[in-house]
This record gives C-alpha cells, structure tokens and sequence, in this order.
C-alpha cells in the first residue's frame, strides 16, 4: 500500500503500516530461519549473528550495494531514504533484498534532524522503537563506556586518597599514576547537550572523586560504538574493549582498560550488541540496523557484521554510508571494506536539486527554517552551477573501480527540466542515473532506480583500495586530500607533525586505519566554501589515537563530539497519547 506522504507524517505512515508488520515468526519462516536463530523482543526481534553466518558459511554472497551522496545541505539529502527506496524497488523487482542501515542516535532525533529511519513511503518501522532506543544497543554502549570512566576517576581518588602500601593492599594492583591533566576519555550521553562539552567532575570531599576537567560526548561518539560497527565476533569485540586507551600516566605512557581491569566487565554489558536487530520497510522487506558510529571520527557505517551476515541471507544487500562521498565513500572503501574483505557491486550516489542548487551559489541553507524560494522555483543556472560538486563525486566513486549510479532523490519542486539536466552530466561523468521518487511512491517510485542498480550490479567492477596500506600516515593523508578532497596539499601543525612522525616511527600502528576528521558540509575543511573548491590547503592541527579500534584520526578544523541542539528542537512536537500510549510527533 502507499501512504499520502503529503498528508501524512511520517509517524501516522508508519502506525498505519505496523498493523501488518511481520512478527518474528513470520520473519522466522519468511527467511528460513531455524527457531534458535531468531531472538524475538516483543514486536522487534535480533538475529544470531554466530548461528546464521555458520549454518550459511557455504554460501555464495550476494550483490553488496552501497549508498553515499553528494556533499550534503544541512538538512542531508536522503541517503537512508534512498536506500530504504532501494530495497523496496528491488523488491518489487521480484528480488531476495535486504539491507543493514544504522540505528539512529536519540541526538538528532530529539534535535533538528529527526530520526534516521527515512521518510514517506520509504521508511523503516516500526518507527518509533527504532527512534526511541530500539532494542538498547545504544544504552549498553552508554553503559559499557561509562563504566570504563567510572574505572577511571575510582582509580585516580583511590590512589590520591591511599599510600602505595594501603593501595596494594587494598585493591591487589600497584598505582598507575595517572596524570590529570592528560585523561584522554570523556563520558557520554545521547542527546546533543552542549552545557556537557566541558565540565569539572569531583568536586565535594576527598570520597567524591578526584576533581578535574573532564567532557561529554554522544553516545554515537564513543569509541565501543566505533568498536562494535567493525568487529568480526564477540572475541574480537572484547579485544579491542580491553585495549581502549582512555589516560597517560605521569611518564607518558597510555593507561587502558585492560589496566583498569574493566574490558571484560564492559563488554559484558555489550554482549548483545553483537546481534543486529531486524526491522522492516512499509512495503515488508527486511532490514537489519546495527551500529551508528559517528562519521566524523569514525567509520560512519553500519556494522561489518550487519554486510556480513546480510550478503549470506539476501541475493542484494543494501548499505549507507555517513556524509558525503568525500568522508563516508572513501571510509567504506579504504576502511571497512579492507576490514571485512567484502567487495562491492555498486556505489549509489544520492543527489538532489536542492543541495546542486546550494553548491551553484544558492541561498545559505539553515536546519530548522524555511528553504529559500531559490530552492522551490526552477533555476537551471543553479543547477549547472552545482553540477561540478556531482562530477568530482563520480570522480572519486570512479578511482575506486565502480562505476557508480546517481540516484536523484525527487522532491515535487524539482523541474524536469533540472532534472534532465542532472541526468546528463552524470552519464557524461561516465556513470548511470535514475530519477527515484521513493519518497512519495515508495518501491514503484524506484523502480527505475532499482533496474540502474542491477544493470550496475550485472556490469562486474574492478574494485581496488585508493592507496595501499604500507602506505605511511602522512602520504596517505595527502593522498585522500589531493585526490578526493580537491586540496593542493597538506598543512601539519608542529604538535601534529610530531605525533605523526613517532606513529610512523612505532610498528604497533602499522595496520591502524587512517579516519579522516573533518566537516561533511564541504569538501574542505571549512563548511562555508561549497561547490568544489580550488587553491586551498587541508591544514591538520592533531591525530587522535583509538587504540581498541585501532583507528588514527587526523583532524581537519574543529571537531565537537557533543553537538548543540538547536533553538526549535524536535523534541517540543513529540508526545504520547495519554489513552494509547502511542507517540505522536517523531519525524
């Protein structure tokens, strides 16, 4: 059934598409699922990941199909629409589709963004669960990362508090001698709290803690989200869990949690983790969502597990990642495909006239406000404008081997004149486009979308890393800037310069991925310069060190791992139906 989207709020949309929903077993039956396979949670249910992937280890994978986009406006342009869309046109292609998307943090939920669970006739449901904590992955990373600060700061008052024969004799484990000033890890929260950022925590009496400057960060920021979206299993997790780097001691060695004696404690409390939870679209194909790192110091994907175990059980499998190309493409590809090993079939570049528009030299575009009428009325200079800021996208898909297809993700402003504009710049960049109007038909509005992916799919591609991993951090930093940000080249402040060299010099870091860190608002690194920018210079001003994922972040400008929420929230428009218990207001 399709829902009046221009009636409808996304809510309504899917409180009228759960009355059918399969329960898990019907899911059961419908995937072939053997009884121990499936984990029923009330309406929702989690798939034994262990189970699953042994019974089906035999089996051929399936076509592995990626979602990216164009440099986003503010508002993003639809990516999790897009492929929800995707699924559903490839369903009603006749095909076995699934996909993996990323659970969406209550930050943005309760702020300017809404929930990440698409829109229209292209959502997942049930939309409230899944926007409202699902089936609590996010509060056990809370929990798992909080335990490990509260490791922490126990540590730094006990040791403060006891003579070094008191300290052994009490807790059996000599003093580490944790310096204060150099405490690495934050605790997290997932709201956007900006009062948090920084804070002082101990203060009161000598057995209130040890007083200091600590922070705050989303619960999407922490490093057990980052841990969680790439591990292979449940020992690899609790690896990584016991090698988080969270403080140095007074000689400049680090102090982790396998010092505090915490990493089994914290991935007791992840254990389910593991497990992605199966939700479905209004049109009942199935989904898994699992993990939702942040983009910006993390992978910014859905989980290794999730692609996975979805190319086992379906014959396409969908997949998106964060931001633009410039930082989700190029981490999906240099970062996560080498750490699962999967190759992909296809990358889907999500577009729209509005954000083509933007980068032609539109209006500036402002979450929580209006768009400007530039952006309703037809504007083919704007457009073509714009276009370049596509184009190097393609470019960037293009170096990788796979020859993409644009997907244009159709709003009712959009001229067919624009459109055909689209089209044709993206086939003479060398890549496929379809116009999708999933949001408003659902899996009918994409079915020209769907036909473009499996023409793409039945192609093959000459997948390839864009750089090898011997290659050192500062030339692959270089690399990334040069080739698939546009800049002419790299500025290393002294303090970074210096810690690249001793990561360099250090064999332990070999093998770590390089994370870029920068604003997705742009191709550089300030968000204001739109289009493609020419004549600049990526300045990196620090490197930040994940040791249990095993990631290295180079930073490009500021980055805050707490966002603010804004001055009309979402959150004033959420409620629930006192006779129901049904929430009302989610978008």
């Amino acid at each position: 059934m399709v829902y009046d989207a221009n009636r409808m709020a996304d809510w309504q949309i899917s409180e009228a598409a759960e009355k059918s929903m399969p329960s898990p077993d019907v899911w059961k039956d419908r995937l072939n699922l053997g009884k121990d396979e499936i984990i029923p949670l009330g309406k929702l249910c989690k798939l034994d990941f262990f189970r699953i992937m042994n019974r089906l280890r035999h089996r051929p994978n399936g076509k592995y199909i990626e979602v990216t986009a164009i440099t986003p406006t503010p508002l993003g342009e639809g990516k999790t629409t897009t492929s929800v869309g995707l699924i559903q046109g490839l369903g009603k292609r006749g095909k076995n589709v699934g996909g993996c998307l990323r659970q969406p943090s209550g930050g943005p939920t309760m702020n300017f963004k809404g929930t990440a669970a698409g829109g229209g006739n292209a959502l997942l449901i049930p939309m409230t669960e899944l926007s409202l904590g699902l089936t609590g992955d996010i509060n056990d990373i809370m929990n798992a990362h909080n335990l490990a600060m509260t490791a922490l700061t126990a540590r730094m008052q006990h040791e403060r508090n006891y003579t070094d024969e008191q300290l052994l004799r009490l807790s059996r484990k000599p003093r580490l001698n944790i310096d204060p000033t150099r405490v690495e890890m934050g605790w997290v929260l997932d709201f956007c709290a900006q009062s948090l950022r920084n804070i002082i925590v101990g203060i009161g009496g000598r057995f209130d803690g040890f007083p200091m400057q600590s922070k705050f960060g989303m619960a999407v920021s922490s490093e057990c989200m980052a841990i969680l979206s790439i591990v292979k299993d449940l020992a690899d997790m609790r690896e990584r869990l016991n090698n988080i780097m969270v403080a140095y001691d007074k000689t400049g060695k680090p102090v982790t949690t396998g010092d505090l004696e915490v990493g089994g404690a914290m991935s007791a409390w992840m254990r389910n983790t593991i497990n992605p939870t199966l939700v479905s679209t209004v049109e009942y194909q199935p989904c898994m969502v699992h993990a939702g790192p942040f983009a910006n110091i993390a992978v910014g994907q859905s989980s290794v597990i999730g692609d996975r175990l979805g190319l086992k059980m379906s014959d396409y499998h969908v997949t998106e990642s964060g931001f633009g190309a410039d930082i989700g493409f190029e981490k999906f590809c240099n970062v996560k495909c080498r750490m699962s090993g999967l190759k992909p079939n296809v990358s889907v570049l999500t577009t729209t006239i509005r954000a083509l528009k933007m980068h032609g030299g539109g209006p500036k575009v402002v979450a929580g406000l209006a768009l400007p009428e530039a952006y309703r009325l037809e504007n083919l200079e704007l457009v073509e404008k714009g276009l370049v800021n596509m184009v190097h996208h393609i470019g960037t898909i293009r170096k990788t081997g796979i020859n993409p297809v644009v997907a244009i993700n159709c709003f009712q402003s959009d001229a067919k004149a624009e459109v055909a504009m689209v089209k044709r710049a993206a086939e003479a960049a060398g890549a496929r486009c379809a116009l999708s109007e999933h949001w408003l038909k659902g899996g009918d509005g994409a079915l020209e979308l769907a036909d473009a992916v499996i023409d793409a799919c039945n192609d093959g591609n000459d997948f390839a890393f864009m750089y090898p991993l011997e290659m050192k951090l500062r030339d692959r930093v270089s690399f990334i800037a040069k080739e698939v940000y546009g800049a002419d080249g790299v500025a290393w402040s002294p303090e970074a310069e210096e810690k690249a060299r001793m990561l360099e010099g250090d064999s332990r870091y070999d093998n770590y991925a390089t994370m870029m860190v920068k604003t997705h608002l742009s191709l550089t690194h300030d968000p204001a310069l739109k289009g493609v920018p020419r004549g600049w210079i990526l300045p990196i001003r620090d490197i930040l060190i994940y040791s249990g994922a095993q990631f290295l972040c180079p930073c490009a400008g500021a980055v805050s791992l707490m966002p603010g929420t804004c001055s009309d929230p979402a959150f004033r428009r959420i409620d629930v139906d006192v006779t129901t218990g049904k929430v009302t207001g989610l978008f």
